[in-house]
């Protein structure tokens, strides 16, 4: 007895039904913006693997999560864009599904207090990109109900299935699909919300940082680094910059040398006059 449940598809059918799907799209003549993972994980980098964490965090998604990270990792998400505040798709499934899902804009007070935490924090908009920030910064933004990704009042979905579930395996593989598109392009998520980013960045001389504290040692190039890697022979000579005050050591030195020589000289002329006039 199947008690209305459809049997089950293996994955590699539904990989098939996929390709089938978007190749007939494509001879439609219609372009298509399909989610394709590299293996069997879904997001490799800070913005698309804090996107699915955050998804998982909540109990309302824990049922039909799962069916969704199957049906992306089948290839079955074959169309998604990101617009402000809005993700359309087009999944494949027992025929082809359009799927809309709709996040609420970031709200104000909430953006200018994460801006406001962050600020000095942040080195670059490539660096914010690239999810190279630290630890208090990805908390801060990761934070729950108060940081940049929706929680599930934020998000609403519609799906042309005709499965009665709140959400359905279609927009589950859906939101899965945003995580692995961040990976390819994580200013997506502040077009998602309908932030700016650079403003994280602009604001990094106001207001109060999350870190405190000098440059790490690391991060600060010497000055044999800085001809290496611009390829400058610094002095003319080829070798590596004195370090601060030591051009005004140097001539120091020289100067006691000279006036030593000069007292030198002094004695063997008074010595050799001397013997003269004896």
């Amino acid at each position: 007895m199947s008690y209305g449940w459809k049997p089950y598809v293996p994955v590699a059918v539904r990989r098939r039904k996929a390709q089938k799907a978007a190749e007939k799209s494509r001879g439609k003549g219609e372009s298509l913006l399909p989610v394709r993972l590299s293996g069997h994980v879904i997001a490799r980098t800070f913005w698309g693997q804090a996107w699915c964490r955050n998804l998982e965090r909540y109990s309302d998604y824990a049922n039909r999560l799962p069916r969704g990270r199957s049906y992306v990792r089948a290839g079955a998400v074959i169309d998604l864009r990101v617009g402000a505040g809005e993700i359309a798709a087009r999944v494949s499934g027992s025929t082809l599904y359009t799927t809309t899902v709709t996040v609420a804009a970031l709200p104000k007070a909430r953006w200018q207090a994460i801006a406001t935490d962050c600020a000095g924090s942040i080195d670059s908009l490539v660096a914010l990109m690239q999810g190279h920030l630290s630890k208090d910064v990805m908390e801060r933004v990761c934070r729950e109900g108060a940081g940049l990704f929706p929680t599930p009042k934020e998000i609403a979905f519609d799906c042309s299935c005709p499965d009665w579930a709140a959400m359905c395996k279609h927009v589950a593989a859906v939101l899965y699909g945003i995580g692995a598109r961040l990976d390819e392009a994580p200013e997506l998520l502040f077009t998602l919300r309908r932030v700016d980013a650079a403003e994280l960045v602009a604001q990094a001389g106001e207001g109060l940082p999350l870190v405190k504290r000098a440059p790490d040692a690391r991060r600060v190039m010497d000055g044999t680094k800085i001809a290496e890697v611009f390829g400058l022979e610094l002095a003319g000579t080829g070798a590596s910059p004195a370090p601060a005050g030591g051009a005004n050591r140097s001539s120091k030195k020289k100067k006691k040398k000279k006036k030593k020589k000069k007292k030198a000289k002094r004695k063997v002329a008074t010595t050799s006059t001397r013997g003269r006039r004896n």
